[in-house]
């Protein structure tokens, strides 16, 4: 297929189309071949009414966008959704936060509404390849991203191409053990990366420490936002409580340097909206506790933000000979 107009003020130009499904939102947009969004829609996602509902979101926002541009422009479609999937068998095993989606043939009812090439893919993962293709590691051959929110999550480059393992689920590295039967975690075992370095379990780590202490401005319902705010502003506790949670991200990063040597750690998600106040203390940690010939891999703020998934799943159509499974 060769370069086709495009009539968003830009010619000659291929497309590809990315969607980001999440419990929240579902999201659409047409991507460039550099990684620039050129039009993108949102809506909340209809989580409880089931699969056919979800899936009509998203063809509905797609046919928002093509009706702006010549739709013989796109090359394919990437689809970003939360784990657990089977990428190979293109299969959503179970994603608990959309109703219905139990061993539920996502690419297959895809692909019967699209007339392009479907791809799917893990969201960290998709995000993953949107930094290293058009973000902060693009050039680099080795990176490991991980996105620190409501869970966490990961996505490894090594070698110049994507780690995916068995049934496309490699890099759950927020479901490593830190803490031997530690406090709980979503997964249903104990002591996870993701249980103690979340943006939930950091609000409720603060929530406890708050009640018991006199000499803080902590209160009420506390989340990461009023613990960094009141940081700002001063308050002791809140000041520890960032410095404790960078540690529990550095001692996680450190294990993830050790295992794929990566060069750099790409860190996105909600709290990196704080990376300029975590990022001394995760360095520090790595600095001190990984081995001397690791200590000097650096933590890089994810460059695409919130749409590092979004422009990852696009990518996936662009780079069908770099990406796509046997």
């Amino acid at each position: 297929m060769g370069p086709r107009t495009l009539t968003l003020g830009l010619h000659m130009q291929q497309v590809a189309i990315g969607i980001d499904l999440g419990g929240t939102q579902v999201r659409a947009a047409l991507v460039d071949e550099q990684g620039r969004i050129l039009a993108r829609l949102a809506e909340p996602t209809d989580a409880l009414a089931g699969p056919d509902r979800v899936l009509a979101q998203i063809c509905g926002l797609t046919d928002r966008l093509l009706a702006a541009s010549n739709p013989a422009s796109v090359v394919g479609v990437g689809v970003s959704a939360p784990g657990p999937l089977d990428t190979v068998a293109g299969i959503a095993t179970d994603i608990p936060t959309l109703s219905g989606f139990v061993d539920f043939p996502l690419k297959a009812e895809l692909q019967k509404r699209f007339p392009f090439s479907v791809d799917l893919e893990n969201d960290a993962i998709a995000a993953a390849i949107g930094e290293w293709q058009f973000g902060i590691g693009k050039g680099l051959d080795n990176l490991v991203y991980v996105t620190v929110s409501t869970g966490i999550g990961g996505g490894v480059i090594s070698d110049g191409r994507v780690v995916r393992g068995r049934k496309g689920m490699a890099a759950h590295v927020g479901h490593m053990s830190v803490v031997p039967n530690g406090e709980p975690c979503p997964c249903g075992n104990r002591g996870c990366f993701e249980a103690y370095g979340s943006g939930p379990a950091f609000a409720r780590r603060a929530q406890m420490r708050a009640m018991e202490s006199r000499e803080t401005t902590l209160g009420g319902a506390i989340d990461s936002r009023s613990v960094f705010a009141a940081a700002r502003n001063g308050d002791r506790l809140a000041n520890q409580l960032i410095d404790e949670e960078a540690e529990i991200l550095g001692r996680g990063f450190t294990s993830l340097i050790h295992i794929f040597s990566p060069d750099i750690i790409v860190m996105g998600g909600g709290l990196s909206h704080e990376f300029d106040r975590l990022q001394p203390g995760i360095q520090a940690y790595i600095s001190q506790w990984a081995m001397p010939a690791f200590k000097d891999v650096k933590v890089m703020l994810a460059a695409l933000d919130q749409n590092s998934g979004l422009i990852g799943a696009a990518a996936l159509a662009f780079l069908a000979e770099d990406v796509a499974r046997p």
